[in-house]
């Protein structure tokens, strides 16, 4: 879950922050030259948003002062914002990185001690930190998780309901319920499993220990780990390149590999192929082809 699925700020090893890039998406584009920048209100505090030249989001979680701990507000107001951007036209894909050189620290340990003061509270507070990593998951475009620093508990929770995630050498990464003694919720448990397999799910989840990118990237966990430096430009240059493509197949494929069975998943596929017979993508997509062209979807 995310009550711990943080590790206590203090429990967390120090880190020279000179040493990490920061994790704002670049802000060139492909040609070298200056790339605009819409800011998005998000309307939460520690929840800042921009849309980049190129039909990229970039969502950051920032409290850098706290290394991006999500408070209860933050969960809370996920799924508005997230809505908020899906809505947008020029969206087609979205970065979710951290401020200041760390993904997340994971949930905010201040607000723990409230949120376990009784069963109906630390009922809720579950119930809203899963419907934000569920938000995360279902958002109708391709998401890239872009991490720098800690990658802990919630933070990783959040980074494992992405599509993708990509990495600095230096993150470290892990899963930390078992050091405060916290259940971590189906949700997110499943959600773990499916991507890295039971027996790499239970070393994360029995251990709580915090793994290197590079053995994060063996897991499974990681797509692509990157010098610190080069990172925010790959992940903006990946985001730019998934906006291009067409967003029927993406969709359809988002829908089908959220299953669990191929009955369910031939659901899933069924509403998209019918649409793809009248949709312009394929039309587009052939007539790119043979034209030599890079389609317009």
């Amino acid at each position: 879950m995310s009550a711990d699925p943080m590790t206590p700020e203090a429990a967390l090893p120090q880190h020279d922050p000179s040493t990490v890039a920061p994790p704002a998406a670049t802000t060139t584009s492909g040609n070298g030259s200056p790339a605009a920048r819409t800011p998005i209100d998000t309307g939460v505090d520690g929840l800042r948003a921009y849309v980049e030249e190129g039909g990229v989001a970039v969502l950051v979680l920032d409290r850098p002062e706290r290394r991006n701990a999500v408070t209860l507000a933050m969960w809370q107001g996920l799924p508005g914002v997230l809505e908020r951007l899906a809505a947008l036209p020029a969206v087609r894909a979205l970065l979710l990185t951290g401020a200041g050189g760390t993904f997340s620290a994971g949930a905010d340990i201040a607000e723990l001690a409230e949120v376990y003061a009784t069963a109906d509270r630390a009922d809720a507070y579950h119930a809203v930190n899963v419907a934000a990593e569920e938000a995360l998951a279902a958002f109708p475009h391709p998401t890239i998780a872009v991490v720098h620093g800690y990658c802990v508990g919630g933070g990783c929770q959040l980074a494992v309901a992405c599509d993708l995630r990509f990495a600095a050498e230096g993150a470290r990464l892990g899963i930390t319920p078992a050091k405060l003694g916290v259940v971590y919720p189906a949700v997110p448990t499943h959600r773990l499993a499916s991507l890295v397999g039971p027996a790499r799910a239970k070393y994360l989840l029995f251990s709580g220990e915090l793994v290197t990118a590079a053995r994060a990237e063996r897991f499974g966990l990681l797509d692509e780990v990157l010098p610190d430096g080069e990172l925010d430009s790959r992940a903006m240059e990946f985001g730019r390149l998934l906006a291009r493509r067409s967003p029927q197949t993406i969709g359809a494929a988002k829908a089908v590999l959220a299953t669990a069975t191929l009955a369910d998943a031939r659901v899933a596929a069924a509403p998209w192929e019918r649409e793809s017979r009248q949709a312009p993508d394929v039309r587009e997509g052939l007539a790119a082809f043979l034209e030599r062209r890079e389609p317009r979807f």
